[in-house]
């Protein structure tokens, strides 16, 4: 399996950006494609954003869909949330998730995950 250590998260004000890392070790990254959930309290793990292998396809949730992007560098082993625009209710654990070749948005899909980093957005 992926071993994942996500970072960048925070406390920041409505309106601000942040940019998650996810760093991937362990295996060949660029054979995996990437996903990013998030937790928020009370709540059930919800998908935020995937990509495929290569980088070149890209999914979001609605409720990220112009104001979230996700990216990629395999030569760092890396994949990055960037996050612009954030709102209270962007608050949440941001897990990363890595899956062997294909891209999906079902986080059952998935084997291999990170620890998470806390962002919260106050108002």
């Amino acid at each position: 399996q992926v071993q994942l250590v996500e970072s960048g998260g925070g406390l920041v004000q409505a309106g601000d950006s942040l940019r998650l890392s996810c760093a991937a070790s362990g295996r060949t990254f660029s054979y995996y494609a990437m996903g990013w959930f998030r937790q928020a309290p009370g709540n059930e793990r919800e998908f935020v954003a995937t990509i495929s292998t290569g980088g070149g396809n890209t999914d979001y949730a609605d409720s990220v869909k112009g104001r979230f992007t996700i990216s990629r560098d395999n030569a760092k082993d890396t994949v990055y949330l960037q996050m612009n625009s954030l709102q209270p209710e962007d608050t949440a654990v941001y897990y990363c998730a890595a899956r062997f070749l294909s891209r999906s948005n079902a986080q059952n899909d998935y084997n291999s995950w990170g620890q998470g980093t806390q962002v919260t957005v106050s108002s």
